[in-house]
């Protein structure tokens, strides 16, 4: 297929803010697709790169893609997944400037909208309404699959892209011959937000009531071959964890493969910050330079050589204390509220953020979906995408610091704004955020910069209120600053459903 082609199809997807429509215009243009064209052109609908970022600045795109436009298009998804492979190929002394010569070649052959295409999905800006779940439902639409065995195998292999592959050419009994591969990382199961315990029982039913760990997500595999730890993300942080990797060689299964956080802790086993436990998945310094790490397991979803993703996790949780011992993060089973508020406030002084509360009768599912998994802190928070920043005034001149909040709109692939705050900001983090902005900025308007929404931070607020400020119709109340969140991308933000959904009555 022509790259023009998929870029008229994306065109078409962002023109209209109909689920519906969205679906039909995706599927029609993945039913064109020879089979190697599926995980690149699934991957480039999705606005992301089959194989990551390429480390190239907004501006440095921007203007090589303005520089000049081939006449007509002439180019393949081919030529475009071949072209990004071998950018990301080029490494070592003097890349940065080799990817730029690279891309300012393959530019030039490009016409003016495969172009401008190509900057924002370099960039990570390319917004089009075309998430994971609508661009699920509408590969499942091109291979008369359904939904659910499409999503089921996507979560088995870690990637919607090597469903699709399998999904258009082998059809539902190809879907159905995925399984879980210890060694291999699946998608997580992700939670939504309560307000209290109360209303996340009432939503679950009889729930395990678990601490929740100001951590970083891990998922476990421990096999013959020896142990592999896959960051929420699903990027491979063995060697980074070695005191991880021994406790999951010692326990005594044969193979597992478990899911919980990791939390960095003081000597006095206090829970140290989380910006401490998340320094340790950087690159550059020494392992031993960022202190202890513990793993807290909350679920085991193979056991074994038995896979136990289909079974409730009042079973699971069974197999976990049998898999886990002592590393199984505290948990209590209760259907009574008053119980869950008791173990939060003892979580609480224990220097925990809050519970998760889970409905014991739940299969594992990726994603966020349904009631299935809730969050419980005394302070709500919520991930948000930053749109926007003001030049700050007085002590703050010369720093960004006034944020532009948004929350995610699943139905436009966008982001709706829900609020300002420059409350919670140190000194450390006005500095670092003026110069974090600056390479996302995309123009500036009355002293307000405008940014490429993909940095997400977590708010604490008090709660929300109707508002007709905003577009959604709610602002966040005493909203601050809790820190910044390098491990989670736009797409995994809250979304303005959830946001909404915290309203009172």
């Amino acid at each position: 297929m022509l790259f023009a082609d998929l870029v008229a199809a994306s065109a078409a997807v962002a023109a209209t803010r109909k689920r519906g429509e969205k679906i039909a215009r995706l599927a029609e243009a993945l039913r064109r697709l020879a089979p190697d064209e599926v995980g690149p052109a699934v991957a480039f609908l999705s606005g992301e790169l089959p194989h990551g970022r390429i480390g190239v600045g907004w501006s440095t795109i921007s203007r090589t893609a303005a520089a000049g436009a081939a006449d007509a298009p002439t180019l393949t998804i081919g030529d475009v997944a071949r072209f990004l492979d071998e950018v990301l190929a080029t490494v070592g002394a003097g890349s940065s400037a080799a990817r730029l010569r690279q891309i300012e070649s393959f530019l030039a052959r490009a016409t003016a909208a495969e172009a401008d295409f190509l900057a924002r999905l370099l960039v990570g800006e390319l917004r089009q309404g075309a998430l994971s779940g609508v661009m699920a439902d509408a590969i499942a639409a091109a291979a008369n699959v359904r939904p659910a065995a499409l999503r089921r195998a996507a979560m088995l292999c870690g990637d919607l892209a090597t469903a699709a592959r399998i999904a258009l050419a082998e059809r539902e009994p190809g879907l159905a011959a995925v399984v879980l591969e210890v060694g291999r990382p699946i998608l997580p199961m992700l939670a939504s937000t309560s307000a209290d315990p109360a209303s996340a029982i009432a939503a679950t039913g009889a729930a395990s009531v678990e601490w929740k760990i100001d951590g970083a997500r891990i998922q476990v595999h421990r096999s013959d071959a020896g142990v592999r730890i896959f960051t929420r993300n699903l990027n491979d942080v063995t060697g980074r964890l070695p005191e991880v990797a021994a406790v999951a060689a010692s326990l005594e299964v044969g193979s597992a493969v478990l899911d919980g956080e990791v939390l960095g802790l003081s000597e006095d086993e206090a829970p140290r910050a989380f910006q401490e436990t998340m320094s340790r998945f950087g690159a550059g310094e020494p392992v031993a330079a960022h202190g202890l790490l513990r793993p807290y397991f909350f679920d085991v979803l193979a056991l074994d050589g038995e896979v136990l993703i289909d079974r409730p996790l009042r079973e699971r949780l069974t197999l976990l204390d049998r898999a886990a011992g002592a590393h199984a993060v505290p948990r209590i089973a209760t259907a009574d509220a008053a119980e869950a508020e008791r173990f939060l406030s003892a979580a609480l002084a224990a220097g925990h953020e809050g519970v998760m509360i889970k409905a014991l009768d739940s299969r594992y599912e990726a994603g966020r979906r349904g009631r299935a998994w809730r969050k419980v802190k005394p302070v709500l928070t919520l991930d948000l995408v930053v749109l926007a920043a003001e030049w700050g005034h007085g002590r703050r001149s010369g720093w960004l610091s006034n944020l532009h909040l948004g929350a995610r709109d699943p139905a436009t692939g966008g982001f709706v704004m829900v609020g300002k705050t420059f409350k919670g900001l140190t000194d450390e983090l006005l500095r670092w955020q003026t110069t974090r902005f600056g390479e996302l900025a995309e123009r500036e308007s009355g002293g307000t910069v405008w940014l490429r929404p993909e940095l997400v931070v977590e708010i604490a607020l008090d709660g929300v209120q109707r508002s007709t400020r905003y577009a959604g119709g709610v602002a966040l109340r005493f909203a601050r600053v809790k820190g910044y969140r390098p491990d989670r991308d736009a797409v995994s933000a809250n979304t303005i459903g959830e946001v909404r959904a915290l309203l009172r009555g």
